[in-house]
């Protein structure tokens, strides 16, 4: 890739590094520790960091961190699920609260659609929609509603029937997902991302300004004023020119930043920056694990940061929608494809899964080489080559008796504590905890039968595993692949328990609870060894050193959390969720491209109330 092209896949780290302040600062919270629900700002990102992670527990001496993270959770969770509303007027008094406005026109028909489809509704569930959609409120929606005629994948809704421009998997599963839907929405056109990657890339001063236009328009006006229904888009002319989109990149970024170019070497990690989101050694705000901003160490350790497998990108802010996005893309994020079909791979156990006694006591991955485009000057740094290298038990065994450095991984600094580390049997102790490899070792240029010259000195491919039979194992590690990982919902469902790491956002983030609902892991991956030693326990008789005591497993807590987990997706992550979501955020879309956008709101709970 030319230094233009990693310059500008690198634009997203470069606004996120100097506008962490305006990031970390502007969230309020989805932390496994302290979830402040409280209304927020326009367009703001649910994450603060205002209040170390330490004073906002009770933790007695002795314990182990990760017993205060599953019981802050608990009372979080607990919290949340209280503000649960059982009726329109309450939906809508929890609206206003929250949002500053009127709900949208049809309200009603969206909250009997959920009802009917028994949702549960809570309105934080519905940030993210917001986090997304406030900007667009500084744009004019005729614009807009250009930008959306004029993209390359658009999907039209024109009296209640759906149709789209173009066949690509992702647009045919949107349009799948649409239909389901189409006799609540009015006429408009959906602009859709088709590619895996995010593309919005808008620069901070614009969004910054847009934010702060949409916090000052904020209003609800009185009920005599209020319109109830949406406008005819057909009034726009249909041979109008459509502005152009340039989706190339950029020659002058909004701010210089210092890139980095050269990923032959080593990783390097720091791990200072793991402070602002963590306790302890372990997660404690999984949303702003997800954030670049505060770490800019990443830029070297995430494929998807080091070179992406596309880049086609715009910095310019219009109405787009898409499966994932990174905390400094700008995309509306619809429930993705792959939860949406039946992909045999990728689809949720119908089954009960085995008794959890009977599962295997380790941690199980597969997977390709993906995660960016690996070539034999960069793949060091790539995150799903870090995770099977330091999970290798030869790779780590090396290592610990100084034949070799670690190849592309570190070691657990002493706050860990760890037992098999202390003990130098870490690679012994992997060997029976942990089954990981690469399926298929995805070479640029592509190689035959799945094999790379360039790392093949270290990586085996090995057989791949069904999902279904991945299920046979307690522990799922679920990582990034060129953007989020497809498996995520399917292992949510099952009975076994998903550890979770990805730098990508997804339309279900605010209505799951780490630590309650699954187990967050640091991008760099340096907790996983304590997360494990948790979870399943470490004890060598043969250890020399007596001031060890070994580390009973946790089974019960690990179990607890992958049925927390399994019970609250089936209730949250169901197709009906995607299709009560997708409605809400598309009601929201059709209010903020309609000319009349100040004035549109539901108040059919008031005027029946005077």
């Amino acid at each position: 890739m030319s230094p233009k092209l990693r310059y500008f896949g690198f634009l997203a780290i470069a606004s996120a590094i100097l506008l962490s302040g305006f990031y970390l600062s502007r969230r309020t919270s989805i932390t496994a520790l302290s979830i402040d629900r409280s209304p927020t700002r326009p367009g703001s990102i649910h994450e603060p960091i205002a209040k170390p992670a330490e004073e906002s527990i009770d933790h007695p001496a002795q314990r182990h961190p990760i017993e205060d993270l599953v019981e802050a959770a608990d009372r979080d969770f607990s919290s949340q699920l209280s503000k649960e509303t059982l009726d329109l007027k309450s939906a809508a008094a929890a609206y206003r609260e929250k949002r500053g406005r009127h709900p949208p026109p049809s309200f009603d028909k969206w909250f009997e659609f959920a009802k009917s489809h028994k949702a549960v509704i809570v309105e934080d569930f519905w940030d993210q929609i917001y986090d997304d959609i406030n900007p667009l409120w500084a744009l004019p929606p005729n614009q807009m509603r250009r930008d959306a005629r004029g993209h390359d994948q658009v999907i039209h809704i024109r009296s209640g029937n759906v149709t789209s421009e173009g066949d690509l998997p992702r647009v045919v599963a949107w349009c799948d997902l649409v239909r389901t839907i189409e006799s609540y929405l009015p006429d408009m056109d959906i602009a859709v991302n088709s590619m895996g990657e995010p593309r919005l890339t808008v620069p901070w001063e614009e969004m910054n300004e847009y934010i702060r236009k949409e916090q000052a328009a904020r209003k609800m006006p009185p009920l005599s004023e209020v319109i109830s229904g949406f406008s005819d888009v057909a009034r726009d002319a249909d041979d109008a020119t459509p502005e152009v989109i340039n989706w190339n990149t950029s020659d002058s970024p909004a701010r210089k930043v210092e890139v980095m170019t050269n990923f032959s070497g080593a990783p390097v990690m720091d791990l200072k920056y793991m402070d602002a989101h963590s306790y302890k050694g372990y997660v404690s705000n999984y949303t702003l694990s997800t954030s670049i901003c505060h770490q800019p160490d990443l830029q070297g350790l995430h494929g998807a940061l080091i070179e992406p497998v596309s880049i086609k990108t715009s910095t310019r802010l219009f109405p787009l929608f898409s499966e994932s996005k990174l905390a400094t893309n700008n995309e509306l994020l619809l429930p993705a494809p792959i939860y949406w079909g039946n992909d045999p791979w990728f689809v949720a156990a119908s089954e009960p899964g085995d008794p959890w006694g009977e599962k295997e006591n380790r941690v199980i991955w597969r997977g390709p080489a993906s995660g960016g485009e690996n070539k034999f000057n960069n793949w060091r740094g790539f995150h799903r080559h870090r995770f099977v290298a330091m999970t290798n038990a030869t790779q780590v065994r090396r290592a610990e008796s100084w034949e070799e450095s670690p190849l592309n991984w570190v070691r657990p600094p002493n706050n860990y504590s760890l037992n098999a580390l202390n003990c130098n049997y870490l690679g012994d102790w992997l060997e029976k905890s942990a089954d990981t490899g690469f399926v298929d070792l995805w070479c640029s240029p592509t190689q035959p039968e799945g094999q790379c010259n360039y790392t093949g000195d270290w990586f085996k491919t090995v057989p791949e595993i069904k999902m279904t039979d991945q299920y046979h194992n307690k522990l799922l590690v679920d990582i990034d692949g060129n953007s989020f990982s497809e498996r995520y919902r399917a292992f949510l469902m099952s009975n076994s328990l998903p550890i979770k790491a990805t730098l990508f956002r997804e339309w279900h983030d605010s209505r799951l609870t780490a630590w309650k609902h699954f187990v967050p892991m640091d991008n760099r991956y340096v907790d996983l060894y304590g997360i494990m030693e948790y979870f399943l326990g470490y004890h060598n008789t043969s250890c020399d050193d007596s001031n060890l005591d070994a580390m009973a497993p946790h089974d019960n807590v690990a179990r607890e959390i992958a049925v927390n987990g399994q019970e609250w997706a089936r209730k949250v992550l169901r197709r009906e969720d995607m299709q009560v979501y997708t409605l809400r955020l598309l009601l929201e879309y059709a209010r903020v491209v309609d000319d009349r956008r100040e004035m549109l709101g539901f108040v059919g709970d008031l005027a029946f109330s005077m």
